[in-house]
């Protein structure tokens, strides 16, 4: 029995990206797919906020010579490119219904997010993937995750990221004696500086008392076994 009834999982798009940090891979998209089906399994009801960072970033602008609010719609196509390529590696792995909703329409490959509409496809037992984050520059999928959470009375949102298995006092890449925290609250995070997401996300989710797991997109069975009732990753709460 899954302790927790309805989940949003942020999903980074370096966890699409594989090796090359860039782009699409076929054995990540799989893999992330086979993850979010082991929810589906177990009754859980399941959207997934899906980033764009593996194809442009907004702070990337500079760089570029464009204007950050330029940059950031990019981006968020992107999410929508990442979106679209998780619906046909889920679609190849099951027959439940797989909707992309889009927070800019492209109403030629995606339907618009409508909140009620997408807690309609959550109870009829469909997957949803969220994209182009709220429709808005200036704003990393974090604070969207959050928000997309709220907005369908979603019971936890479980913050998938690449290449680390929960949040440490330091960099664990750069500190060997770096210590994973299990559980945390929101003000212990800002206070601390935790970089983990973007301050304004974890001031709405402390605001709102919405619960998050931080863990490794790449671990076999931890969002299953999160949503089990296990203590994996750490845990992120209000006091």
């Amino acid at each position: 029995m899954a302790r927790y009834r309805r989940v949003v999982v942020k999903l980074s798009g370096e966890a699409l990206a594989g090796p090359a940090g860039t782009g699409a891979d076929p054995a990540s998209l799989a893999r992330v797919a086979d993850e979010v089906l082991s929810l589906h399994e177990i009754g859980v009801q399941v959207a997934v906020v899906v980033g764009g960072g593996n194809y442009f970033r907004g702070r990337m602008a500079e760089g570029w010579g464009i204007s950050r609010a330029e940059a950031d719609n990019i981006g968020m196509l992107g999410t929508v490119m990442n979106a679209l390529m998780l619906r046909g590696a889920l679609t190849a792995r099951t027959d439940a219904d797989v909707r992309v909703m889009t927070a800019v329409p492209i109403h030629s490959v995606a339907e618009p997010f409508i909140r009620l509409r997408a807690v309609h496809h959550l109870e009829r037992g469909m997957i949803v993937l969220l994209a182009g984050g709220i429709g808005q520059p200036y704003v990393t999928t974090d604070y969207p995750a959050v928000q997309r959470s709220l907005e369908l009375d979603a019971d936890v949102l479980l913050v998938a990221k690449h290449g680390v298995d929960g949040v440490y006092d330091s960099d664990p890449k750069t500190n060997p004696d770096a210590t994973r925290y299990s559980t945390l609250t929101y003000e212990e995070a800002i206070s601390a500086g935790i970089q983990i997401m973007d301050t304004s996300a974890f001031v709405l989710a402390n605001e709102q008392g919405l619960t998050m797991h931080v863990f490794d997109v790449g671990a076999i069975g931890v969002m299953r076994g999160i949503c089990e009732g296990q203590e994996l990753g750490t845990r992120i709460s209000t006091k």
